[in-house]
């Protein structure tokens, strides 16, 4: 079999889009801050500032934690951008728990914006950015909580649909992803559906205590969604990505399991192996080995 890298410009990614239209990792966005300090009674501690592609991070003098996101209108659905704050009624789940939120549109830069205050959490994410490449020794506490709060999680019922990277996961969207990357004849219909959080990697995950951080993209997915993202985000650990497979070997080899991992895997053979880094070649023999398994 041939892997097919695909034009970066008609890209179903669930990698985020290097291209994307507005990169909040640099810029000073002040303005943006001092409204949303206005709009939630707070001040920000500015001398500590987590920057990601499409989020502003920071603590407040209340004790709490402001998350600003920024989307562009064509990104907004029916079901809303309320994530952070529809995951309260979530249990069993380690997270922080949602306190308010203020959103606004921009029609100047046509942008949206929206800011979630939860809890505060202290621990750090295990991976803040990039591939982890170091394995990061989690406790066996660390890993019953996080098999609980994925059991819960998958044991919710929502009318939300879970959008990894801000694109609604459909059967379409998982057709065309896996079809430009491998080709063939590929059994990708989806039999299965559970709650999930969508975008669960090292980044979203604290330790030593296990917490969910970033609920936005949160809803219902293909079963195995969160499973196979944590799993593809660890195969330059080779210990470590046997680790979850054995936690969720059930998720992880059922049909739908399977094309959710095929799912994150041709995204990453299609993108360029400098961007990918130390996941190309396992995710490479991972998507021949899928291929066969879900072969028509």
């Amino acid at each position: 079999m041939t892997l097919r890298p695909s034009d970066e410009r008609d890209r179903v990614s669930i990698v985020p889009n290097v291209r994307a239209k507005l990169d909040l990792r640099s810029g000073s966005y002040n303005d943006v801050l001092k409204r949303v300090e206005r709009s939630l009674d707070v001040h920000f501690d500015r001398t500590a500032v987590v920057r990601k592609r499409r989020s502003i991070g920071l603590a407040s003098d209340r004790g709490t934690w402001v998350r600003v996101e920024v989307r562009s209108p064509e990104k907004m659905t029916g079901q809303g951008w309320n994530g952070t704050e529809t995951s309260s009624m979530l249990h069993g789940v380690a997270r922080p728990v949602w306190r308010q939120s203020v959103s606004w549109n921009d029609p100047d830069q046509d942008l949206m914006w929206r800011a979630d205050e939860t809890d505060f959490v202290a621990d750090h994410p295990v991976k803040p950015g990039g591939i982890l490449t170091t394995d990061p020794d989690l406790s066996e506490a660390w890993w019953a909580t996080l098999r609980s709060s994925l059991a819960a999680l998958a044991g919710h019922s929502t009318t939300r649909l879970a959008t990894p990277h801000t694109e609604t996961i459909t059967q379409a969207r998982v057709d065309l992803a896996i079809s430009r990357a491998c080709g063939g004849k590929i059994d990708t219909r989806i039999e299965q559906w559970s709650a999930a959080h969508a975008d669960l990697n090292w980044a979203n995950l604290t330790a030593p205590e296990c917490m969910l951080l970033d609920w936005e993209d949160w809803g219902m997915a293909p079963r195995g969604l969160d499973p196979a993202n944590l799993w593809v985000n660890s195969l330059a650990i080779p210990d470590l990505a046997s680790r979850i497979y054995r936690e969720y070997r059930e998720e992880l080899e059922s049909k739908t399991g399977k094309i959710m991992t095929l799912f994150l895997c041709a995204d990453i053979v299609s993108a360029p192996a400098s961007y990918s880094g130390p996941l190309h070649e396992p995710a490479c023999q991972a998507v021949e080995r899928l291929v066969k398994d879900l072969q028509m």
